[in-house]
């Protein structure tokens, strides 16, 4: 055997193993001395047809919920030159998707299905270091162990069970290797959202018939790809987690949560459980970890009916979807809807009339479900703009690694991955219309600058081009967070602030609305869609007004949904809405057991209001005391009376 010198890497250049200082060397290392290969030497293994159909069977449902994620995957990088290979836990191909005119060069490359790409058939490769390291990889050009193999470039994602065992290998690989390895982070990234959600269908498939709660700090996130998922059985004993809701709860691995009762990990039970959960999970209802005493937003689907399996397939829920149906359902809310008999509303919708035409930059300030994209929809819809088009990009919802081609877009070439003829992005199929930039405030620094930069000279230069194209761009901008605060801690730029921040708009939280009446009826009418007029009881709508919604439009939008589900002729009645709503109203008796998430108990509503205040407050600035104090103007010593009043621990571990 020739002698054989590992590649030699720059520091960083790869992401380190637990126990090695470079995981290319690593696997070179023991493609040498454990599996004792020739890089001059390898040849390409193949199974036969009823061993590879043996391999899928094995697999099952994973395989066509696998592949029909890849035909959404595949649409996104088409005429980029990659081919999606998915593999089972051994390295075998299992099932590919190539373009036609691709179909022989990959073949010829022995990307096809039946070939055996483990690591100790083929050496250092995407999908056999993937299996080994159980972890998503990147081997590109070189650092393949095998001569052969040495012009691919290989992106490749673990895709696990619900017990963290590795079930397959979701891959995107090239056959002409351009470019360095840092430019594969894009297709990386889109691998790994992928394989990401294809664990999710397989983990609600194989938990069908128990509780799915579903959680995220955020409640927009509740029932996406960024959530975690928890199985829970009739007596609330957990059975399985995600990678998800251990990483959110802080652990590195899933073995702890097993077994435990749901109530020792939040302040809810199995009848709570029981008593939310619905067909498709959708309501989102707030609830507090135990231990440390953290806020999350959660919804549960309840086990399947006997005789109906109620099987997941991949249909992307992602944050474009969710937006064109939020489009379509707001796109005829005017000013006039959306500002009600609330002073604060109408301030803010009287001060947006004026400024819509007049090239004034609009920031949304507000908690999260306070409506900013709807109010930002309003006013594109009133401005001279309305017949062009409202683009809205979730600054916190993209990736890092994709968020630069998403905005500023690229031309053909630009990163290895990209599409053949390049991709026009967010500002420019904004232009002439609006922008809006949600949670503005999650941007990294270094897009920040590009921003800047577009923002002052009216034009975008794509990645890989050197040619500016000018854009009418209308920036309207939105946050939960303190802006000002984080610029004082380095996270913003101060002139990017000044520069979106023409006038400030703050949309008040629901407790603080004076037509919270109103607002609800509002709220049925958008929900309910037939012409008969929709009820509400006088103690219903009593405990209504009465709740402080922490989770502002959002949760009460998620709650009306339900109860006009659950409701008998059109008329919601106490029955109908969740214990936390319920239990405002003297004489009900609640549904057991629930005791958290903002309801308001014996301490009474307003009690409960400022309670949910102080931790909106402290959430937007991160649990940053001295910065929360300054927003609620009090002290710091006021702040931590208020907290210890409320039962509120000093700090939350992120």
């Amino acid at each position: 055997m020739a002698t054989v010198v590992a590649p030699q890497r720059s520091a960083g250049s790869v992401r380190a193993g637990s126990h090695t200082a470079d995981l290319i060397a690593g696997s070179w290392d023991r493609c040498i001395h454990d599996y004792g290969l020739d890089p001059a030497q390898i040849e390409l293994d193949v199974v036969s047809a009823s061993t590879l159909s043996a391999h899928r069977d094995e697999l099952g449902e994973v395989v066509s919920i696998a592949r029909a994620e890849m035909e959404n995957l595949a649409a996104q990088i088409a005429g980029s030159g990659y081919a999606l290979l998915l593999t089972d836990a051994h390295g075998v191909i299992l099932y590919n998707r190539v373009e036609q005119s691709l179909r022989g060069s990959f073949r010829a490359a022995g990307l096809w299905d039946g070939a055996d790409w483990s690591e100790g058939r083929q050496g250092t490769n995407g999908i056999g270091t993937c299996i080994f390291e159980h972890r998503p990889v990147i081997v590109h050009c070189g650092d393949h162990f095998a001569s052969r193999n040495s012009a691919l470039s290989c992106s490749a994602s673990p895709i696990r069970n619900p017990q963290g065992d590795l079930l397959a290998v979701l891959d995107a690989s090239s056959v002409q290797c351009e470019g360095n390895r840092a430019g594969q982070t894009h297709t990386m990234a889109l691998v790994n959202m992928s394989a990401r959600l294809i664990e999710k269908c397989v983990f609600l498939n194989a938990n069908a018939n128990y509780r799915i709660l579903r959680f995220h700090s955020r409640p927009e996130f509740v029932s996406l790809i960024h959530d975690g998922m928890i199985a829970v059985d009739e007596g609330g004993r957990i059975l399985a987690v995600d990678d998800g809701a251990a990483c959110q709860l802080g652990f590195d691995e899933r073995t702890p949560l097993i077994g435990r009762d749901i109530g020792e990990v939040f302040d809810i039970d199995a009848d709570i459980l029981a008593d939310r959960a619905s067909d498709s999970g959708q309501t989102v209802w707030p609830m507090h970890e135990q231990q440390r005493g953290r806020r999350y937003f959660a919804s549960v689907r309840r086990p399947a009916e006997p005789g109906r399996p109620g099987r997941v397939t991949v249909a992307r829920s992602d944050d474009s979807a969710l937006r064109v149906s939020a489009a379509r359902r707001h796109q005829a809310r005017g000013f006039a809807d959306l500002a009600g008999s609330d002073p604060t509303m109408a301030y803010n919708v009287r001060c947006a009339r004026r400024v819509a035409d007049r090239q004034v930059q609009i920031m949304l300030r507000g908690e999260t479900g306070t409506g900013k994209e709807i109010f930002a929809r309003a006013i594109h819809s009133a401005s001279r703009r309305s017949a062009s088009p409202f683009v809205a990009v979730n600054c916190a919802a993209i990736p890092e690694s994709l968020i630069e081609s998403e905005l500023f877009g690229y031309k053909s070439g630009a990163f290895t991955g990209a599409r053949r003829d390049g991709m026009r992005g967010r500002i420019l199929q904004s232009s002439g219309g609006t922008l809006f930039l949600d949670e503005i405030g999650d941007m990294p620094v270094e897009l920040q600058t590009r921003l800047l930069r577009v923002l002052e000279e009216r034009e975008v230069v794509p990645l890989g081009s050197e040619t500016p194209i000018a854009v009418d761009l209308n920036v309207i901008s939105a946050t939960h967070a303190d802006l000002m605060a984080r610029v004082e801690a380095g996270s913003f730029r101060e002139d990017l602030y000044y520069r979106l921040n023409g006038i400030t708009l703050t949309l008040p939280a629901v407790r603080e609305r004076s037509d919270r009446q109103s607002l609800l009826r509002s709220v049925v009418s958008l929900e309910h869609d037939g012409d008969v007029a929709v009820k509400i009881e006088e103690d219903a709508l009593e405990a209504l007004v009465r709740y402080p919604w922490p989770g502002n439009i959002r949760q009460m939008r998620n709650v009306m949904r339900t109860a006009l589900a659950l409701c008998d002729d059109l008329t919601i009645g106490l029955a109908d809405l969740p214990a936390e709503i319920t239990r405002t109203v003297g004489g009900h008796e609640p549904r057991a057991g629930y005791q958290g998430g903002g309801a308001v108990t014996a301490a009474g509503p307003l009690e409960c209001a400022e309670r949910a205040a102080l931790l909106a407050a402290l959430d937007d600035n991160r649990w940053n005391i001295s910065h929360t104090a300054a927003q609620l103007d009090m002290s710091r010593n006021t702040l931590y009376r208020k907290m210890k009043k409320h039962d509120i621990p000093p700090s939350r571990q992120r």
